[in-house]
């Protein structure tokens, strides 16, 4: 991906098509273990396939775009923000599915989240099939599979072991697991196997039998066979994995790869790609459902709008960490969008990457420049009106508006924040010394003579303190105080105009 001229989704979906060949369908997939919070930084996989989809179907083909729940896996850990924890720990080696939604609204913990990030994606425009592991193990849909990988279990214990240095797995080691049917955990050992579809088993409860695993969905592959054994029947082209994966020669990717290879004598394992952390600005490190540092993708709608979450994602390569920021920066990155827009419908010279990032980001292409307040001024329009309806009616708008009174209720510094002044106190008034006073005089019957733009009011400012004789600091200053008493707040100008003349008139009488 050295040609920094195409996009990052667009070498690697023309690498797809090279390397897998002409087909009537290319299959992208992702997954994860609903153990958790499903996080931003878990997203970053889906986006990550999301725009490659997007880049192959941009080039005409016909793309399945699968994400499995791998909730049939055992509930290993209980992650430090889910409430009852008492609870959950006793549910620990049962499947993920079968443990009990401690919010008390789904089918399960697994269906919880599960359908918490199934309903939030629409949003973005990510809409991929669902595939639930728990019901295509229980339905015995794998059992062929199972059988051939049970049969082939030294091959595997082979290339798991190459990268060990210590604790080889033993002769009786074998690559599956099975949920007793009495207590339902995964507390068992696998004593004797037919080579066909028979398996017996004992359980730490005390519980044993023998299966017909064709007849009963209770036997799981473990993960690192499972992983390559549903790519091979989806018949996957292309998978990213975060980069822990790949970060020792024995990781789980690059294990999963190698027993592809072995157990399906075909070296083209599925088309994969590394990609990086996501942090939290200020925090540092991964986002980890585990520890209870999360942020979900809900939780960044409530502040970036839908194509400026992709722009996020889109705008930056896959193997580069990134933070998400809920802090000024925020400002920002809606500019550097803006600007993109900009750029896109207005400069012939923008270059194709520029060109294509916007086009990723988007959830729909307007065949014009759509309607944009930028987000610097929305802050203060949505402190000034109650009604954000009264800003404008455009949806896209009232959507930024949104955003923008969410991220200022939650997250802005303080200097961002005002309220306005129903009337000025005495306490104000004594702040104001005679010159501010009499600058705040003229500057009301200023705004009671001539109307005004943005531009010209603000020149009006400079004549006003060379007649008062007063610096521009303490000018603004006190125009500040007396407004929302602050010493500092938005551009004066717009924010005279915003909160409207008549308004800052009547404030500016008391002003004596």
């Amino acid at each position: 991906m050295a040609d920094e001229k195409i996009h990052w989704a667009d070498l690697l979906a023309d690498k797809i098509i090279k390397e897998r060949g002409k087909k009537d369908q290319y299959v992208c997939a992702s997954g994860i273990t609903p153990s958790g919070t499903v996080h931003i930084g878990n997203f970053r996989e889906i986006i990550t396939v999301d725009l490659v989809v997007k880049a192959l179907r941009d080039k005409g083909k016909k793309v399945r775009f699968i994400y499995s729940w791998d909730d049939y896996d055992r509930f290993r850990k209980v992650p430090k923000n889910m409430p009852k924890q008492d609870l959950l720990k006793k549910y620990i080696g049962i499947p993920v599915v079968d443990t009990p939604d401690v919010f008390g609204c789904h089918k399960s913990y697994a269906d919880h989240l599960e359908k918490e990030l199934e309903e939030s994606l629409p949003a973005v425009n990510i809409k991929p099939e669902f595939i639930y592991q728990h019901k295509m193990y229980r339905a015995c849909k794998y059992a062929k599979e199972i059988k051939y990988v049970l049969n082939n279990k030294e091959k595997i214990r082979e290339i798991l072991n190459k990268y060990k240095d210590k604790e080889l797995l033993p002769g009786d080691w074998w690559p599956a697991g099975i949920y007793c049917e009495k207590c339902k955990t995964d507390n068992t050992k696998i004593l004797d196997y037919d080579n066909e579809y028979k398996l017996s088993y004992e359980c730490d409860c005390g519980f044993s039998n023998e299966i017909d695993f064709r007849k009963k969905g209770i036997v799981k592959l473990s993960w690192r066979v499972d992983w390559p054994m549903r790519q091979h029947i989806e018949k996957v082209d292309f998978e990213p994995a975060g980069k822990e994966h790949y970060q020792h020669p024995g990781g789980s990717r690059i294990t999963s790869n190698e027993t592809y290879a072995v157990l399906y004598n075909d070296m083209k394992h599925p088309i994969d790609l590394k990609y990086d952390f996501v942090i939290l600005k200020g925090i540092g490190g991964k986002i980890s459902s585990s520890l209870g540092n999360v942020i979900t993708l809900n939780d960044c709608l409530e502040v970036y709008q839908p194509e400026i979450v992709r722009f996020l994602f889109a705008g930056t390569r896959p193997n580069t960490e990134f933070a998400i920021s809920f802090d000024l920066d925020v400002v920002k990155i809606y500019e550097d969008f803006d600007r993109l827009e900009e750029k896109y419908y207005n400069d012939d010279k923008i270059d194709e990457r520029d060109k294509r990032i916007y086009e990723l980001s988007c959830i729909k292409i307007e065949s014009k420049k759509p309607e944009r307040i930028g987000f610097r001024h929305m802050t203060m329009l949505v402190q000034i009106y109650d009604d954000l309806k009264k800003i404008s009616k455009d949806k896209k708008i009232l959507e930024r508006a949104q955003c923008a009174r969410n991220w200022i209720e939650k997250y802005a510094p303080e200097e961002f924040k005002f309220k306005i002044h129903e009337k000025i106190s005495k306490e104000i008034l004594k702040l104001l010394d005679k010159k501010q006073k009499d600058s705040l005089k003229l500057l009301k019957e200023i705004l009671e003579k001539k109307r005004f733009d943005e531009k010209s009011l603000f020149n009006e400012f400079y004549e006003i303190c060379k007649t008062t004789e007063i610096s521009n600091v303490d000018f603004f200053r006190g125009a500040y105080l007396a407004l929302i008493g602050k010493e500092k707040g938005p551009r004066l100008a717009s924010f005279i105009l915003a909160i409207g003349k008549e308004k800052v008139v009547k404030l500016l009488k008391e002003a004596k």
